[in-house]
């Protein structure tokens, strides 16, 4: 593979901290990338990412398809000039299994009544 297979990224999350900058095949899926991103994942933070479908990754102000390669899913010209490290964009998705829980535990149980009106 030659110098030009290869792009160099870094992951900014939402508190401002970077992972990375790390160099990437341009032939990896944006889920394998996300895989990467979940192990790299700094041990100091709260709520790290479990699963794939909790990451989303931003480029360009473009939400990357997990199915999509790196080079499909670049869109600024700005990835193909030498010595740039492009910057992604990581924002979580909260798993939706924990908000229905949450739910379901901290609103009273709805008592089930019946209306009737006799015209």
């Amino acid at each position: 593979m030659g110098d030009e297979d290869w792009i160099e990224l870094k992951f900014r999350l939402a508190d401002g901290t970077d992972i990375g900058p790390s160099k990437y095949s341009q032939l990896m899926t944006v889920a394998s990338l996300k895989e990467k991103i979940i192990a790299q994942w700094p041990k100091d933070k709260e709520n790290a990412p479990k699963l794939i479908n909790e990451v989303k990754l931003i480029n360009g102000g473009k939400i990357l398809e997990n199915n999509t390669t790196l080079s499909e899913a670049r869109s600024l010209p700005i990835c193909e000039l030498p010595g740039i490290v492009t910057t992604m964009h990581v924002v979580l998705r909260p798993p939706l299994f924990d908000k229905k829980k949450e739910k379901l535990q901290n609103d009273p149980p709805m008592k089930s009544h019946c209306v009737c009106c006799i015209l």
